[in-house]
């Protein structure tokens, strides 16, 4: 499995308004924003915007600031907002415990600043996590005892944990400054 990547995170951003790197920044690293999913260095982040630029998904065009040093504000192409698009509207998310935590929080934190209805990501991402938690339980009655037996039954656990955390999704209201 690949890693996790920051990019459809950072196009949503884009998609919402033209930012600098700073400005990016500042959307990772504030809790009441990105920034209890996400944990970004200011050199990672400058290395996805490059990578993203050079992929065609988003652009970059260098503006003066009075009594700054010049900056370079990012936008979003067509592509990028394919790509965008895609990522929001993922048939199958990963059920992995990790990917739940950072991709499917981002996703949904992006979605909500877009103003796109989050009802059928939550019903996505929780149908994912029961169809992994009936493969997983299936394995149960063939599992050893010992620690390959624990392993499994703490991932039921925390699945069972976050279907009805998920549950409870939709009825956590936007924060008035997610913008």
């Amino acid at each position: 499995m690949s890693s996790i990547t920051p990019d459809e995170t950072i196009l949503g951003l884009l998609a919402v308004r033209v930012r600098h790197g700073y400005e990016l920044l500042d959307c990772f690293r504030d809790s009441s924003q990105l920034g209890e999913v996400w944990n970004l260095s200011t050199s990672q982040l400058y290395a996805v915007l490059k990578r993203l630029e050079s992929q065609g998904l988003t652009e970059g065009q260098a503006v003066l600031v009075p009594d700054a040093p010049t900056r370079t504000e990012y936008r979003l192409t067509s592509a990028g907002q394919a790509r965008l698009q895609a990522w929001l509207n993922e048939l199958l998310p990963s059920a992995s415990i990790n990917r739940v935590r950072v991709e499917f929080l981002s996703r949904l934190y992006i979605a909500r600043l877009l103003d796109i209805p989050t009802a059928s990501i939550v019903e996505r991402q929780k149908a994912a996590c029961l169809e992994k938690k009936t493969e997983l339980l299936a394995c149960l009655d063939k599992a050893e005892p010992g620690i390959g037996l624990l392993t499994l039954e703490l991932v039921i656990a925390q699945l069972d944990v976050i279907l009805q955390w998920l549950d409870r999704c939709e009825l956590i209201p936007k924060s008035l400054d997610e913008r």
